[in-house]
């Protein structure tokens, strides 16, 4: 008999997550059954400090796995008894499997991108990128396009301390490479040899819509990523490919990183183009 799943998705404002359609559609066509529930700690009354607490009677009454998102990626660290070697190095981890009564915890944001990446713009150079965003996601795509081979990093975000600091941290675990910190003023002097762009803040969701830069400042030699997947037609990626650019919409790495999870959750390879359609198919 097939074992069934039980997993949930844990932090705030979770409610309307697209990820338990996606995780049970994807079981149904393996024959699994597999139950994903949305736990969102404003509606439960609860802080992020319970993050571990969750984690412990999740184990206890039967979960198998977690999905962690803002604001508990990094709180949940400590609570866990493994954390995979990139998920450690970032000190983020997005995806608590329980693996012989331990929890073991991932960052598939990390594998979600360089998966993304690979298959939405194959053959793009990376020797020179800009980044814009140093926040929780910027870190794991950060980290994920110097693992791809990126020469040179330079990371923007208007909070200069906390870019300053992503800029240190990976300075130091890839000392191979060139990894600065600049300002949103300097971005049409960086775009204009550069061979990347990266856009990982909310500018462009539903909630806070509008550019994340001057659009004067994309030119065809560029391709452009855009994390932001609500909308998926977001305006940096409608001005950047008004310049010629290629693009890359933020359901690639939404999904991408889903399909990392569900395959550390079941031990099955899940169908990447069958999810990415319907989760294109949700978010019209």
């Amino acid at each position: 008999m097939t074992r069934a799943y039980l997993a949930g998705l844990i932090g705030a404002g979770v409610g309307p997550s697209l990820t338990p359609a996606l995780h049970m559609a994807e079981a149904r066509h393996h024959g699994i059954e597999y139950l994903y529930r949305t736990i969102d700690l404003p509606a439960l009354g609860l802080p992020a400090s319970d993050v571990g607490d969750l984690v412990r009677y999740g184990r206890l009454l039967g979960y198998d796995a977690f999905n962690i998102t803002h604001p508990c990626k990094q709180i949940v660290v400590p609570h866990l008894d493994r954390v995979e070697r990139r998920a450690a190095d970032l000190g983020a981890v997005n995806t608590v499997v329980f693996e012989d009564g331990r929890a073991v915890g991932y960052n598939t944001d990390l594998t979600g991108f360089e998966a993304a990446f690979t298959t939405g713009l194959p053959g793009a150079d990376t020797r020179h990128v800009v980044q814009i965003g140093a926040g929780g996601a910027g870190s794991a795509v950060a980290a994920a396009l110097l693992g791809l081979g990126t020469q040179r990093l330079s990371i923007v975000d208007v909070d200069h301390e906390r870019a300053t600091a992503l800029t240190q941290d990976l300075s130091a675990r890839y000392p191979g490479a060139q990894v600065e910190t600049s300002s949103p003023e300097k971005l049409s002097a960086l775009l204009s040899e550069a061979d990347g762009l990266v856009h990982c803040t909310p500018t462009g969701m539903a909630d806070h819509p509008g550019l994340p830069l001057d659009a004067t400042f994309l030119h065809a030699r560029l391709w452009v990523a855009d994390i932001v997947y609500r909308p998926l037609e977001t305006a940096l990626l409608q001005a950047a490919r008004a310049a010629g650019c290629r693009t890359l919409d933020g359901g690639h790495m939404a999904v991408h990183q889903a399909v990392d999870a569900f395959h550390l959750i079941t031990g099955r390879t899940p169908d990447a183009a069958r999810m990415l359609q319907h989760f294109r198919s949700l978010v019209a």
